[in-house]
């Protein structure tokens, strides 16, 4: 089936979320998905307001994260800097859960968490996604995660931050995939660098993607489509790596 470089484009949250970057990094991070209509620009919360103010009027959508990257922030601090994001304009938030409470059997907690955060994005008509930081986690922990963030309310699972000891990969998008109804959508996130993996990440179920080459992706799509070759694909490519 043929598809166009903006089908690909709004599968992408743009990520610029590496801690060496400047605001001007940041502008140009935001000029980049303007130009081809990503779904987000996904940010450190320190930079919120910046992507608010270069965003205003588009539909590429402001993101931030939450908890960033362990997620061992006390729940009432993920709450408050959730809240914070959203005051300044955020509607996408990636939470990252709590992994040594997910990892000891403490699903209330993680539950609870998930929970307060969703209802708090919700109340703002903003939606959330939950990072599971996959490479930590059995696949029987990440099945639980993943059902668990559904009856909490989360409008995405996530795979990945991109820091821990392992990004995304095609099993795990499956399996969550396979974790959660039609009503969650999924998001890969870790090691995304090329529009293959793209375009393996849509054939297992994937509606996001966090990306930080982001410029790659959308040239490789260009050319494959004035090619006449941007199309869904059924032989599926391993993911590997981080950012």
């Amino acid at each position: 089936m043929a598809l166009t470089p903006h089908d690909i484009a709004k599968m992408l949250d743009h990520s610029t979320l590496q801690p060496f970057l400047t605001e001007a990094d940041i502008r140009k991070g935001c000029e980049l998905a303007l130009r081809y209509d990503c779904a987000s620009v996904c940010a450190r919360p320190c930079d919120v307001p910046i992507l608010a103010e270069m965003l205003s009027g588009s539909d590429v959508k402001v993101c931030t994260v939450i908890g960033f990257p362990h997620g061992s922030h006390e729940t009432a601090i993920k709450l408050k800097e959730a809240q914070l994001a959203l005051d300044e304009g955020c509607t996408e938030l990636d939470m990252v859960i709590n992994i040594g409470k997910m990892i000891a059997g403490d699903t209330l907690y993680v539950k609870n968490e998930i929970k307060l955060l969703s209802d708090a994005a919700h109340a703002r008509g903003a939606i959330l996604k939950v990072i599971l930081e996959t490479c930590y986690l059995t696949d029987e922990q990440k099945v639980a995660c993943c059902r668990l963030a559904e009856e909490a309310g989360a409008d995405f699972v996530k795979t990945s931050t991109g820091y821990g000891s392992k990004g995304c990969t095609i099993d795990d998008l499956k399996l969550m995939r396979a974790s959660v109804s039609g009503h969650v959508q999924v998001k890969g996130s870790g090691g995304i660098r090329d529009l293959d993996t793209v375009l393996s990440a849509r054939a297992v179920g994937a509606s996001r993607c966090g990306v930080s080459a982001t410029a790659k992706i959308m040239e490789e799509a260009e050319k494959r489509y004035a090619e006449g070759t941007l199309r869904e694909v059924s032989d599926l490519t391993e993911m590997s790596g981080g950012y």
